[in-house]
């Protein structure tokens, strides 16, 4: 019921925000690759983390008689 104002207040104050995932962009607008040399920071992404993947669902086959 009271998400929105925990999101104005509590993240502030302590400075964490969620923010969505973006992929990281370079001077002409086109997108930034993954410099595979840093293990720990992932250029590609702004905030150096990718999002996780998501798990496919699996349609199940119907079997014919």
């Amino acid at each position: 019921m009271f998400g929105w104002l925990k999101t104005i207040t509590w993240d502030k104050i302590i400075g964490t925000y969620d923010i969505d995932p973006k992929r990281a962009r370079g001077k002409k607008g086109r997108y930034k690759a993954d410099d595979k040399s840093t293990k720990d920071i992932n250029e590609a992404w702004v905030g150096g983390k990718a999002p996780k993947k998501k798990k496919k669902k699996t349609k199940k086959k119907k079997s014919r008689r």
